[in-house]
């Protein structure tokens, strides 16, 4: 019995740690990635220093984090770029910019 729960356990934990990203939860992700890359670009004129700054470190650790969970570069940068065409020019949402925070701090532990 105990021989039973030990495979059982590390079973579920190597299933968990392979599971990846669900294609929902990438393309969720990709658009947050836009969201922030948009953000960046807002001039400081116009937005406080410290959101642009988190705008484009948010922008490049999900870069990088997305290539590491399997996304094709050309991929991510193509539909990045579709969000950032969106919404390049347009004010500041900080209610987007703020769900985009509680996705990603949830779906990424640590980050």
């Amino acid at each position: 019995m105990k021989k039973f729960l030990i495979i059982l356990l590390l079973t579920s934990v190597s299933s968990i740690a392979t599971a990846g990203m669900s294609d929902n939860d990438k393309s969720k992700t990709i658009e947050c990635t836009g969201i922030y890359y948009a953000n960046s670009m807002i001039p400081q004129g116009e937005l406080e220093l410290e959101k642009i700054v988190h705008s484009f470190a948010a922008k490049k650790f999900l870069n990088s984090y997305l290539i590491k969970e399997g996304v094709k570069e050309e991929k991510l940068n193509k539909d990045v770029l579709k969000v950032v065409d969106d919404r390049y020019g347009k004010p500041y949402e900080e209610e987007t910019t703020k769900k985009c925070d509680d996705f990603i701090f949830k779906l990424i532990p640590g980050s």
